[in-house]
């Protein structure tokens, strides 16, 4: 299993903030184009996104199905991957001081992707979750800044104006 840890500089519910709202799904996993609600609400149990996946000049329509979920602290997804097969994704926060712990967990569960599954598919997954929780903090923190400051964001050559 490809387990990998952060810190993300941002409290815990502001992480959960930027978890449950499926249309920033995109904005910080890895390699997803922009997604949208399927069926149901995210993220309840049974809710899923649809978005699609970009792998050079091949797109791939996939789903993410929320299997469970423990609001504030844990998403357990199933990746619906069509011909690459399905995976489990489990990320779970915790309270680190006044930071926020995200442990991502992944395996494949069926098709290509667990009968090809090796320690080599395990460290390609692992820089895969560096670049994807490096992604989520950012948005998380910059969520965190802005509802700190809502003025300190302003728009480009705004500087100064008070405006964002």
């Amino acid at each position: 299993m490809a387990v990998r840890h952060h810190v993300i500089k941002a409290d815990p519910a502001v992480v959960w903030d930027v978890l449950a709202d499926g249309h920033r799904y995109a904005e910080w996993v890895v390699g997803t184009g922009e997604s949208r609600p399927r069926r149901g609400r995210w993220p309840q149990k049974g809710a899923s996104l649809a978005y699609e996946i970009r792998l050079g000049p091949i797109r791939l329509g996939n789903e993410t199905v929320v299997r469970y979920c423990r609001e504030g602290s844990l998403l357990e997804l199933e990746i619906l991957a069509g011909p690459l097969g399905t995976a489990r994704f489990s990320i779970e926060l915790r309270e680190w001081g006044e930071d926020c712990l995200v442990i991502a967990d992944e395996h494949p569960l069926r098709g290509a992707g667990a009968i090809v599954h090796n320690v080599g598919v395990e460290a390609l997954i692992q820089l895969r979750h560096r670049s994807m929780l490096a992604r989520l903090a950012r948005c998380c923190e910059e969520t965190a800044d802005r509802r700190r400051d809502p003025f300190a964001w302003e728009a480009p050559g705004a500087e100064g104006t008070g405006r964002a």
